[in-house]
C-alpha cells in the first residue's frame, strides 16, 4: 500500500473515532468559531475608529485576515499529530514507531486528523469571502487562483512549523511554548499589512519565517500597493511554503538521528 493511501486509512479511522462523540466534536468546532471571531471584530473596531490602516481598506485586510488564518486552521487540521508528538516521547510509544517499516513523520502526520480544528477555518473562510466581495474593481480567475497558491503555500510553511516544534522533543521531551511565538504570534501579526512594523519584524518574517510571502506580497500586488521587491515574489508563496516544510522535514529528520530512545 503506498503512503498515500495509508495516510488516508489511518486518519479516517481517527475521523471516525472522533465522530462516536457526535455532541462533543459539535461544541468545538463551534468554540473554535466563536473563539476567532473575537479576532477579527477587534480588526473591525478598529477600522470603524480609524476607516483606514495605512493604505489598506478593512476588505482588503479581510483577505489577508482570510489567507492566513484558513491556512493556520487546515495545518491544525493536518498536523495535530505533530502539536501533541511530546506526550509519544514521555510515554515511549515513539519507539514503537521506529519498528514499523513506514516513515516515522508519515506515521505521525496521520495519528490524528482534527476536524475540529475547521471552526477556525469556517471563520477565516467567511472573513477571505467578504473581503473579495468588497473589492470595489471585483476580482477575477487569477486572483482568485493566486489566493487558492496563497493558502496552500501557508499549509504547508505552518506543518513545517509544526514538524520543528515536535522535532524539539527529542532534545527537550517537552515542547516548546516558544513556538507559538513564531504559529500563533504570525498568524497574528500577519493578519495586517507588514509595513506598519519596524524593519527588523518586517524581515524576520520575510527572510527567516517567511510568513510575508504568503498573504502579504501576494495582496500588495492584487491591490496595487507598492512594493519593495520586484512582483515576481507575489506569486512565489508556495515555493516559500515548501522550501519551509522541506525545512521542517529536515529537522525532523535529524531529531529521530538523535533520538535514544526512553527505555521503555
Amino acid at each position: 500500500m503506498n503512503s498515500g493511501r495509508l495516510y488516508w486509512r489511518m486518519a479516517l479511522a481517527d475521523v471516525r473515532s472522533q465522530m462516536q462523540h457526535t455532541a462533543s466534536f459539535v461544541m468545538w468546532v463551534v468554540g473554535n468559531f466563536l473563539a476567532t471571531i473575537a479576532d477579527f471584530l477587534a480588526i473591525w473596531a478598529l477600522f470603524s475608529s480609524f476607516g483606514a490602516l495605512e493604505n489598506w481598506t478593512l476588505a482588503e485586510i479581510a483577505v489577508l485576515y482570510g489567507i492566513i488564518n484558513v491556512s493556520y486552521a487546515l495545518a491544525q487540521c493536518i498536523g495535530r499529530g505533530f502539536e501533541r508528538f511530546n506526550s509519544l516521547i514521555k510515554q515511549g510509544d515513539f519507539d514503537r514507531l521506529l519498528l514499523r517499516p513506514r516513515g516515522t513523520a508519515m506515521q505521525v502526520l496521520s495519528s490524528r486528523l482534527d476536524l475540529s480544528r475547521l471552526g477556525r477555518g469556517i471563520q477565516g473562510a467567511g472573513v477571505l469571502v467578504i473581503g473579495i466581495l468588497g473589492q470595489p474593481q471585483g476580482m477575477g480567475g487569477d486572483a482568485l487562483a493566486l489566493i487558492a497558491l496563497c493558502i496552500a503555500g501557508g499549509v504547508m510553511l505552518f506543518v513545517g512549523m509544526l514538524m520543528m516544534q515536535a522535532a524539539a522533543c527529542f532534545w527537550t521531551v517537552e515542547s516548546l511554548e516558544a513556538f507559538n511565538v513564531f504559529t500563533f504570534g504570525g498568524v497574528v501579526m500577519s493578519s495586517y499589512p507588514l509595513e506598519i512594523y519596524d524593519k527588523w519584524l518586517r524581515n524576520f518574517f520575510l527572510y527567516v519565517i517567511p510568513i510575508g510571502f504568503l498573504n502579504y506580497l501576494p495582496c500588495a500586488v492584487l491591490f496595487g500597493k507598492e512594493l519593495p521587491f520586484p512582483v515576481f515574489t507575489a506569486y512565489l508563496a508556495p515555493a516559500a511554503g515548501a522550501a519551509f516544510m522541506m525545512l521542517g522535514r529536515a529537522i525532523w529528520s535529524l531529531g529521530v538521528r538523535h533520538y535514544r530512545s526512553t527505555g521503555a
